[in-house]
């Protein structure tokens, strides 16, 4: 069976549309059809339905998904299985929340190193819904996310949290926040909801950004107010760029492990857990 048959009709799962999957898998709508085609007939059943509302998955289409996404994952792995490691036994790729890697990741990845000397490591940074896609399909092993994507492949658990800070150039007090120099630190969905709750008058802001450094660049440069990572705020602070809002308290971001369901009891990723786990915990 080609590969390709069971990406489309798992990307058809999700976009519902056989037009959004074409254009998402870079193929006409005519070449996605025919892949469902195929795969219909070599399974000699009926996957999808279509209507105005769009595609679904039929009985036999309900059946099918688990072992799709099985076989799909175990040809990914087999694939990064037969890749050269060099000398090291093992090869892990982590995915890491874009956040946590300026000031995490070179420690992180010493004790990685030390606790299994006999493996190579690949790191990317990312946002957690792709990592946890590309877990799921088996493109990464373990990822330290800030929002888990519920799904019966994955598993998650809590490590730890990061601490935002509010920070301007202009004020030292909520009452002199200016909305049209705030600058919108949007970095998980669970943040920007207790953001919304905090400073209601300032959930739409001209200029946004989901990352840390990118936020603090755009405050050291444009001036105004915004949320940074801890120990950002503490250095803007201490070379006199910027000054604490003081009546505002710190927000929390609240960090996850993610790794595929089958690989939760591996003793390899239980160290990985709990590398993390301590680390986050000497804060």
């Amino acid at each position: 069976m080609q590969i390709d048959l069971l990406d489309t009709f798992l990307d058809l799962i999700a976009t519902r549309s056989f037009h959004r999957t074409a254009d998402r898998l870079g193929v006409t709508q005519s070449t996605v059809s025919g892949r469902v085609q195929a795969l219909e007939t070599a399974l000699g059943a009926r996957l999808f339905t279509r209507s105005r509302a769009g595609t679904d998955l039929t009985t036999e289409g309900l059946k099918f998904e688990p072992f799709a996404r099985s076989l799909s994952r175990e040809w990914t792995e087999s694939l990064r299985a037969v890749q050269s490691t060099g000398a090291s036994a093992l090869n892990l790729r982590l995915g890491m929340q874009h956040d946590l890697a300026a000031s995490h990741i070179g420690d992180w990845v010493s004790e990685f190193r030390k606790t299994l000397p006999d493996t190579a490591f690949y790191i990317e940074l990312d946002y957690s819904i792709q990592m946890c896609l590309d877990i799921a399909r088996g493109a990464l092993d373990f990822g330290v996310i800030f929002t888990p994507r519920p799904t019966p492949d994955l598993h998650f658990e809590t490590v730890g949290e990061l601490r935002y800070r509010l920070i301007s150039t202009e004020t030292d007090r909520r009452a002199g926040l200016r909305l049209e120099s705030y600058i919108s630190a949007e970095y998980s969905p669970a943040f920007a909801l207790l953001h919304r709750q905090m400073l209601p008058d300032f959930a739409e802001t001209p200029i946004a950004s989901g990352q840390n450094a990118a936020v603090a660049g755009l405050l050291a440069t444009l001036g105004g107010s915004a949320f940074v990572l801890e120990e950002t705020a503490a250095q803007m602070v201490d070379e006199g760029r910027a000054r604490y809002v003081s009546d505002v308290p710190p927000l929390p971001q609240p960090v996850y492990t993610a790794v595929h369901i089958r690989n939760r009891p591996s003793h390899v990723h239980r160290r990985l857990l709990a590398i993390v786990r301590a680390r986050l915990g000497r804060r």
